[in-house]
């Protein structure tokens, strides 16, 4: 599994973004915990931690499980930065396994009609009615990776109705809002789907999508969980760009 993860982040690597959200995060889970001293320091002790990212304190990198360490370690070099995510959830191992690996299961399947930039583009709209502001941002930011349009995502935020989407988009979103928003869901709801590619496993795709990310959304608003600046311009310019205007 880890080698998803790897593969994941060299492949938008390759595409022009230095950071993904994990795309595969089982690592080596179940196995022994054991800790290690890695280079990247994960604790509010570390002395580059300026500002804290929540509410909960985040542990010290050589009391966490190996794998856990060894999981986060390899994201960060691979993608420049950690996400947030990752170490406020390492506040609590079991729930940090559990949680990645449903996040693996929904938005890294292989099967189905729906894209990557889909996947992203549901959390956003989602998120927004949940008034979440960590998840807006951070899936916004590999919405405008995976879709190449830098301002949907944006549009979408504001007011996904009268956003640039098309058909097959705002019916998927609508679905999606019905589910977050525990909607009565009936047949046609599904029908609507059906009529713009969606198959049933589809809509469970959609559903499962708007229901992990609904907790997920609420997690961060009790943890306080506040993005990490590297998502605010991601997507927006050209890899080439950024590195010209850096140096």
């Amino acid at each position: 599994m880890k080698r998803l993860l790897l593969a994941g982040l060299l492949q938008l690597h390759r595409r022009g973004s230095a950071f993904l959200l994990p795309l595969s995060v089982l690592g080596s889970f179940g196995g022994r915990p054991q800790t290690r001293t890695l280079k990247h320091a994960y604790s509010t002790e570390g002395g580059n931690v300026t500002k804290p990212i929540g509410r909960y304190p985040i542990p010290n990198k050589n009391d966490l499980p190996y794998d856990i360490v060894e999981l986060m370690d390899e994201v960060e070099v691979k993608s420049g930065f950690l996400p947030n995510v990752f170490k406020a959830m390492s506040h609590r191992p079991a729930e940090f396994r559990a949680f990645f690996a449903y996040y693996n299961a929904i938005m890294n399947k292989e099967t189905g009609n729906l894209s990557k930039a889909d996947r992203e583009l549901i959390i956003v709209a989602t998120s927004v009615v949940n008034d979440c502001p960590y998840c807006v941002i951070a899936h916004s930011a590999l919405h405008r990776i995976y879709s190449k349009k830098p301002t949907l995502a944006d549009q979408v935020i504001v007011n996904w109705k009268k956003a640039d989407l098309s058909d097959r988009e705002r019916a998927m979103l609508e679905f999606a809002l019905a589910v977050c928003r525990a909607e009565n869901i009936t047949e046609e709801h599904f029908q609507k789907l059906e009529a713009h590619g969606f198959d049933r496993e589809d809509a469970w795709d959609i559903g499962a999508i708007s229901a992990f990310f609904a907790m997920s959304n609420r997690i961060a608003h009790f943890t306080d969980l506040h993005p990490n600046s590297e998502f605010y311009t991601m997507g927006r310019i050209p890899r080439e760009k950024e590195k010209a205007s850096s140096s």
